[in-house]
């Protein structure tokens, strides 16, 4: 049985509180590695925005469409060479990956349930902190974004 290969576009979703507290999830493969959700789309055809839900919900327990919650596109999208100890879960000869960004504005107190084999810890912290504490600089930079692109709930 073969293993299907990644698709090289994926999604990045800062979840946020309405003050800017940005949850990051600390990856299971070891390290210090902070995060914000993160992953690849399913099919080549899912659309980013079921990407984001799908991937939230995985990662976090969260439903991204539930009332008092606002996920936002915005339009944006970093594309990068993909780190070389993860190049054997694309495709031969597939090296850069394109990434929409997504915010998602959730009440203070969301309850969080990680997804154990991805991540072994939660933490929220403020805007500027969480930007710190990432270990890629296309989400550190994200979360210095948070503040133009904050939606500060249902209208």
């Amino acid at each position: 049985m073969s293993r299907a290969f990644k698709i090289p576009e994926s999604v990045l979703v800062v979840i946020h509180t309405p003050a800017l507290e940005v949850l990051l999830l600390k990856r299971a493969d070891g390290g210090e590695h902070w995060q914000s959700v993160t992953g690849s789309k399913d099919t080549l055809d899912e659309p980013f925005t079921a990407t984001a839900v799908r991937e939230v919900r995985e990662e976090t327990g969260i439903d991204a469409l539930a009332e008092g919650r606002v996920l936002v596109d915005w339009a944006l999208e970093n594309v990068y060479d993909i780190w070389p100890q993860w190049l054997h879960r694309y495709a031969p000869g597939v090296v850069r990956n394109r990434e929409r960004l997504f915010g998602l504005c959730v009440p203070q107190g969301t309850p969080v349930r990680l997804s154990p084999r991805e991540h072994v810890q939660w933490r929220w912290l403020p805007w500027r902190e969480a930007a710190l504490a990432c270990f890629s600089p296309s989400n550190a930079e994200a979360c210095l974004m948070l503040p133009r692109f904050h939606s500060p709930g249902p209208r």
